[in-house]
């Protein structure tokens, strides 16, 4: 069992979430879906370990300060493949 990466949340309102991930190396934020369309933005270098649910897994690097934007529905857990903790802030967009 991997540990569980700490999500804080830093708005709530009408129109946006925006959550924090600080992950320890290894650290995971289990299986989710997304409900909403959403915008990461690394903080740290990510090395990220994508499980995806077919079964394959995906490794990307992104680097601090890049952002990409993702479509509702996305299913995946996302773990930290590297040997440093790493942070994104995720914003939802309700």
């Amino acid at each position: 069992m991997r540990p569980q990466a700490v999500a804080t949340q830093m708005i709530d309102d009408a129109r946006v979430r925006v959550t924090r991930f600080d992950f320890a190396p290894g650290a995971e934020t289990g299986w989710h879906r997304h409900a909403m369309d959403y915008v990461i933005t690394a903080i740290t270098d990510c090395h990220m370990r994508l499980e995806l649910p077919d079964g394959s897994v995906n490794e990307v690097t992104v680097a601090a300060g890049v952002t990409y934007r993702r479509d509702e529905g996305v299913e995946h857990n996302v773990i930290n493949a590297g040997d440093a903790p790493m942070t994104f802030v995720e914003v939802e967009l309700k």
